[in-house]
């Protein structure tokens, strides 16, 4: 039986993620050559210097001849890529069933006998999700090869960060008034925090006797869902406010809003793994690992809630919100412009003598830069560069007007003084678009 000790070299898929990132320092720690299988290797490298890293692209690396090259040098992999719901450019039955599949198959004709596969407690066909079923398909293609394999089906993992449904969770854990609940909050969790889980894995890959093995990480305590934010509350600091049950056809609606917009974790798919159940026994895990997890309470007690912690939890909310603002102005001053009467739209752009022609030029062609940059916005791709082309817009309209009316700096109703604080929107959404 072939076990990984320090000094072995370690591939890990989704090594930039919030799992995998935890699971890489902790096998750097303890001595392990790390290649790190990510779609962009250079800010895996930046975080993790010490570290080796490959480009893959989980969406269309489904084939062993993909990963075979890949595997030089390597003693061991951890599967750590995942998503939680399909969207476009994003397969979910490619990054949690076929690529997975195709490594492990590489794995067995490399010779690479060593494989642990980050799963999840409610993979399972009773689950009906298509995360579930594509996260199973991989297991259960794993469980069938000539491999030293172990699976891990971890319950919710939180961490000193957040990503995800943790991030969301401490977002409602954060609101103002109340803290909204699913139902009356009472869904099972057995939440486990990330470094107890990457330890898990460090002492899992070089345990001989571990292998064929399907295990579940979870925490030492059962709790619900309820006592769960509370339990956030308290540790981002803030004041006690009143738990308020949501009925689930309710959050349902909401999560159809999520699917649609492709905004944030709450997701159709998220709703019903929270109510599926993230529950498992203590026992078993701790005898596999030889150590008992934290409590949530000791856990969050070894990382104090800092200033960003605040920040990042109230303005989780804000974020989407924002972003889907600034689309819906840009679509706006684009669509009015097109449409309005010319006797009120061409005052405004004359500013410089331009004959008539010219300016129904002018007009048309901003409203449709307004009414593109309301699509870029909402698409939510290359946000820095949007963040410049926005800026530059809104600088060149305002020098223009500035120049051909300047009294509009008087206006009581700031049509040119708003242009300020809208810079500074834009400027912000920029700094909080990308997710990790």
């Amino acid at each position: 039986m072939t076990v990984a000790q320090p000094g072995a070299g370690v591939l890990v898929t989704g090594a930039n993620g919030f799992i995998g990132g935890q699971i890489v320092a902790h096998l750097l720690g303890a001595g392990y050559r790390v290649l790190g299988a990510v779609r962009q290797p250079e800010p895996f490298l930046r975080r993790f210097p010490v570290a080796d890293a490959v480009a893959v692209d989980m969406n269309r690396d489904t084939t062993p001849e993909s990963w075979l090259p890949r595997l030089d040098g390597v003693d061991a992999v951890i599967n750590c890529a995942g998503i939680l719901q399909q969207s476009r450019g994003q397969s979910i039955d490619a990054i949690h069933h076929r690529a997975p599949a195709a490594l492990f198959d590489a794995c067995q004709t490399a010779g690479v006998r060593r494989v642990i596969q980050i799963s999840a407690i409610s993979a399972d066909a009773a689950a009906g999700t298509d995360y579930a079923l594509s996260k199973k398909a991989a297991d259960d293609h794993l469980a069938g090869l000539d491999l030293d394999w172990v699976v891990l089906r971890p319950s919710l993992v939180y961490g000193s960060g957040s990503h995800g449904g943790t991030s969301l969770m401490r977002a409602l854990a954060a609101l103002p008034f109340a803290v909204p609940l699913v139902g009356a909050g009472d869904q099972p969790f057995r939440p486990i925090h990330l470094d107890d889980l990457a330890r898990a894995v460090t002492i899992i890959l070089a345990r001989p006797d571990l292998s064929h093995a399907v295990i579940e990480p979870v925490g030492p305590e059962r709790l619900t869902l309820k006592q769960i934010l509370l339990k956030l509350r308290g540790w981002l600091g803030l004041r006690a406010v009143p738990a308020l049950p949501v009925p689930v056809p309710m959050v349902a609606a909401l999560c159809k809003v999520g699917d649609l917009t492709g905004a944030g974790p709450m997701r159709t798919t998220s709703l019903k793994q929270i109510l599926y159940g993230n529950d498992a026994p203590a026992e078993p895990f701790v005898v596999a690992v030889g150590f008992t997890p934290r409590t949530m309470d000791a856990a969050l007690a070894s990382h104090t809630a800092q200033t960003q912690d605040r920040w990042h939890a109230r303005l989780f909310f804000l974020r989407p919100a924002l972003r889907w603002l600034l689309a819906l102005m840009w679509a706006v001053s684009g669509l009015l412009g097109l449409f309005l009467p010319a006797e009120i739209t061409y005052p405004l752009a004359n500013f410089a003598g331009f004959s008539e022609p010219m300016l129904a030029v002018l007009v048309i062609g901003s409203s449709l830069v307004d009414l593109a940059l309301a699509a870029w916005v909402a698409s939510n791709r290359r946000p820095g560069l949007a963040c410049l082309v926005q800026v530059a817009v809104i600088v060149a309209y305002t020098v223009g007007l500035t120049i051909g009316h300047p009294g509009l700096w008087l206006d009581p109703f700031g049509s040119l003084l708003k242009n300020l604080p809208i810079l500074a929107a834009v400027l912000v959404n920029a700094a909080i678009a990308e997710e990790r």
